[in-house]
C-alpha cells in the first residue's frame, strides 16, 4: 500500500470524529440547550453529519483499509468532505452530491469483495452500502430528510448484521441458522422499499424485520459465548447483546408507530408519513444510539487498530460508557413516550457525554506497542 495511502488514515479519522461532535454538539441545541452555537447548517443536518459524515467515513475507511486498494479511499475522502460542504457551503447540493458520490464508490469497493469472497455476509454488507445510496438518492429527489431515514438506519444495520453473521460461521453450523438470517433480512429489506410507496405499511414491515434480526443475533451471534469470557471479549459481547436488546426495542417502536398510534389518532395506517415528533426520535435514537453505538464501543478496540495500526488496551472503565449509554437512552425513549421535554433534554445531554467518554477512555489507552496482525486476528474471535 502506498505510504501517502496509508497516510490519510489518521486524518480522515480525525475529521470523522470532527464530524460526529459537531453533530452531537447541534443535536443538544435541538433539544435546547443554549449553548455556543455551530453552524446553523450543523442544526438542520445533524442527521447527515451523523449517518454521512461519521458512519458513512469510517465504514468506508474501514473497507478501504480491508481492500487494500488505494482508489477505495475516495469513498471516506468524499464522505467527509461531503459532510463538510454542508456546514460551510451556502448551496446544499455540494454536500448531497458529495455524500452520493461517496456511497457510489461503497458500492463498487464491494464488487471486488464480493468477488473475492461470494458469501451471504459479504453480499448483505454490500446491501448496507446501497442503502446508504437509495437514502441520498431519496434525499437528493424529494429535498426532505425523513423519508430518507429509514434507508440511512439500513446502512449501519445490515454492515453490521453482515460481520456478525461473518463471525457466525466460528460456532457449530446448524442448518437453520443462515435460512433464518436471510429470511429476517429479506423482510426488513422488504420494508424498506415498500416505505417509498407506503411509509406506514413499510415501517411496519421493517419494524417486525428488525425484532426478527434481533432475535435471530441473540440466538445464533457469537457474543452469547464470548460473554463467559473475560476481558476485551466480555466486554464485547456485553455492548453486541445490549445492543441486539435496542434494535428489537426499534422494531417495537416503529410497530407501534406505524400500525397502532395511528388507529387512536384517527390517521390512515397507510399512508402515515415519518417525520418529526418524539415518537419518530424514540425509533432512531434506540437505533442509532442504542444499536449502533454499543456496536461501536464493542468493536472501537478492534476496528481502530485495524485501520491505524495502533493497539488500544482493554479496561474496566469502559464498562463506564457502557452503562452511561444504556442508561441514557433508556431515559431518552421513556421522556419521548411520556412527552417530558426536560428530561429528554438531560437524557440528550447524558447520551453526549457517554460517547465522550467513550472517546477519552479510547484515547487514554492507546499502547505504546503495535498492534501485529497475530493480535488482531485473536482480538477479533468476540
Amino acid at each position: 500500500m502506498n505510504v501517502r495511502v496509508t497516510a490519510l488514515r489518521f486524518p480522515v479519522v480525525a475529521a470523522a470524529l470532527s464530524l460526529l461532535l459537531i453533530g452531537m454538539w447541534a443535536g443538544l441545541l435541538r433539544l435546547g440547550w443554549n449553548w455556543p452555537a455551530v453552524p446553523v447548517m450543523a442544526i438542520v443536518y445533524h442527521g447527515p453529519l451523523m449517518v454521512g459524515g461519521f458512519l458513512g467515513t469510517l465504514i468506508s475507511l474501514e473497507r478501504a483499509v480491508a481492500l487494500r486498494r488505494g482508489w477505495a479511499y475516495g469513498a471516506p475522502l468524499a464522505s467527509a468532505v461531503g459532510a463538510v460542504s454542508l456546514l460551510a457551503m451556502p448551496d446544499v447540493r455540494w454536500g448531497q452530491y458529495l455524500l452520493l458520490l461517496a456511497s457510489a464508490l461503497l458500492v463498487i469497493v464491494f464488487v471486488p469483495i464480493i468477488r473475492q469472497q461470494r458469501a451471504a455476509f459479504t453480499i448483505v454488507m454490500g446491501l448496507g452500502a446501497a442503502a446508504w445510496l437509495a437514502g441520498n438518492l431519496v434525499w437528493i429527489i424529494q429535498q426532505v430528510i425523513p423519508p430518507a431515514v429509514p434507508w440511512w438506519m439500513a446502512f449501519p444495520v445490515l454492515t453490521i448484521l453482515g460481520e456478525r453473521l461473518e463471525l457466525s460461521r466460528l460456532l457449530p453450523r446448524t442448518p437453520r441458522r443462515q435460512p433464518t438470517f436471510l429470511a429476517a433480512t429479506a423482510l426488513y429489506l422488504a420494508g424498506l422499499i415498500v416505505s417509498l410507496w407506503l411509509p406506514g405499511l413499510g415501517m411496519t414491515v421493517a419494524g417486525l424485520g428488525m425484532i426478527a434480526l434481533a432475535i435471530w443475533l441473540s440466538v445464533f451471534d457469537l457474543a452469547r459465548r464470548t460473554i463467559r469470557l473475560r476481558g476485551l471479549p466480555r466486554f464485547a459481547a456485553a455492548c453486541l447483546l445490549s445492543g441486539y436488546l435496542w434494535l428489537a426495542g426499534g422494531g417495537v417502536l416503529s410497530v407501534l408507530y406505524a400500525a397502532i398510534l395511528p388507529v387512536f389518532h384517527g390517521a390512515t395506517w397507510l399512508s402515515i408519513a415519518p417525520g418529526a415528533g418524539l415518537a419518530y426520535d424514540a425509533i432512531l435514537h434506540a437505533v442509532f444510539l442504542g444499536f449502533v453505538f454499543a456496536m461501536i464501543f464493542g468493536h472501537a478496540p478492534i476496528i481502530f487498530p485495524a485501520v491505524l495500526a495502533i493497539r488500544v488496551d482493554y479496561r474496566p472503565r469502559f464498562y463506564a460508557h457502557l452503562a452511561l449509554l444504556q442508561l441514557s437512552v433508556l431515559l431518552r425513549i421513556v421522556c419521548d413516550i411520556c412527552g417530558w421535554w426536560v428530561g429528554r433534554q438531560w437524557a440528550g445531554l447524558f447520551n453526549a457525554v457517554a460517547i465522550v467518554l467513550f472517546l477519552v477512555n479510547s484515547v487514554t489507552s492507546v499502547g505504546s506497542v503495535p498492534f501485529s496482525r497475530a493480535t488482531r486476528a485473536a482480538v477479533r474471535v468476540h
